[in-house]
């Protein structure tokens, strides 16, 4: 069951908070990546205004559907698809940015990316990006707490809490989905995401005001 009313709007308008906490994220990092020239925060600055042009498209499609703009509702289904394609795009760029690494320094590490590459014939595009975004992030939080288990950072454990949160986020909207009377369900997955957001901005903030290290070897 879809949430409805007040609700459903607040939920939408969450989708621009998340937006504005993403583009302000990508922001910092456009900074930082002009001082510095780091290729990481070139990565981080990508990812996060996929995520925010996701969040953009995906509230506007909510708010169509509640007839707040008008015009919206014909294209519900393209402009939700878009969304969510921007969205696990962000992922990618966010939760691979250490496997980036790797793969230049011509290590190990490129296999977990085969596995999204699955027969998923019969399931809709939206569910096959979501269960994208969940493994992005996902194989993000692995590699972010076997480096904090390696380098024992509290920044890192930071990345690692943010992002568990997204993930959780991913998982509380698949069960919305398969659990339809739990109406509440939606509206948390929204909250847990932008949560985690703000936590990921602390140690960008932090990495582009001096502290490189943070996000070196991290992600």
């Amino acid at each position: 069951m879809a949430l409805e009313g007040p609700i459903a709007v607040f939920a939408d308008l969450l989708q621009f908070v998340g937006a504005f906490v993403a583009f302000s994220i990508a922001y910092v990092s456009l900074r930082g990546l002009r001082e510095t020239e780091s290729p990481t925060l070139l990565r981080l600055a990508t990812a996060f205004v996929f995520l925010a042009f996701g969040f953009v498209v995906q509230g506007l499609v909510g708010l169509g559907t509640e007839a707040i703009i008008p015009g919206i509702a014909a294209f519900a289904t393209t402009m939700l698809i878009s969304g969510l394609l921007l969205e696990t795009t962000g992922y990618f760029f966010l939760a691979f940015s250490h496997v980036m690494d790797v793969a230049m320094s011509k290590k190990m590490g490129l296999a977990l990316m085969v596995f999204p590459i699955v027969t998923v014939s019969g399931v809709q595009v939206s569910d096959i990006l979501r269960f994208l975004s969940f493994y992005f992030i996902m194989y993000g939080v692995v590699e972010t707490l076997y480096s904090y288990g390696k380098t024992h950072r509290p920044d890192t454990l930071i990345i690692a809490a943010g992002m568990v949160l997204i993930a959780l986020g991913g998982l509380v909207e698949w069960l919305s989905i398969l659990e339809s009377t739990l109406i509440a369900l939606p509206l948390v997955q929204i909250l847990m995401k932008e949560i985690g957001l703000l936590i990921l901005f602390i140690p960008v903030l932090k990495f582009t005001f001096g502290r490189k290290e943070i996000w070196d070897g991290a992600i």
